[in-house]
């Protein structure tokens, strides 16, 4: 593996690690401010308040979070992460199947993508009152 896909793999990982520990001011220091996510099937945001918007209310009712990494694969400036994302709730723990894409350039990611089944999660998760 080149230094460069070590690189870009580590970011990656620091970034997801720190959205698991809920620390989204720190979004900025690793997304562009033109960011496309896709939470497919849930839509697209722009930018780190966008990732912000979705991913904070979506962690709240979490104690806890984690991410196992299964598959990592760099194509040039693109990421490719099959993951295993677990979040603890206070009932007990829920898993998910992700498979996250990751553009980045001049150090911040410009385009991520994550791709999951919604039911899979959405059956175990907390619904609102």
């Amino acid at each position: 593996m080149s230094a460069d896909a070590a690189t870009l793999i580590d970011h990656i990982k620091s970034f997801l690690e720190a959205m698991g520990r809920k620390e989204f001011d720190k979004a900025p220091s690793f997304v562009s401010s033109d960011c496309e996510y896709t939470n497919i099937p849930m839509g697209t945001v722009q930018g780190p308040e966008g990732v912000k918007e979705v991913l904070e209310p979506f962690f709240a009712p979490t104690l806890e979070n984690e991410f196992v990494y299964k598959h990592i694969a760099v194509n040039g400036d693109v990421v490719f992460i099959e993951r295993l994302d677990r979040h603890h709730l206070p009932d007990g723990w829920v898993e998910l199947p992700v498979t996250g894409v990751f553009k980045v350039e001049n150090g911040r990611i410009t385009m991520w993508r994550d791709y999951f089944d919604l039911p899979t999660i959405m059956n175990k998760w907390p619904q609102p009152e």
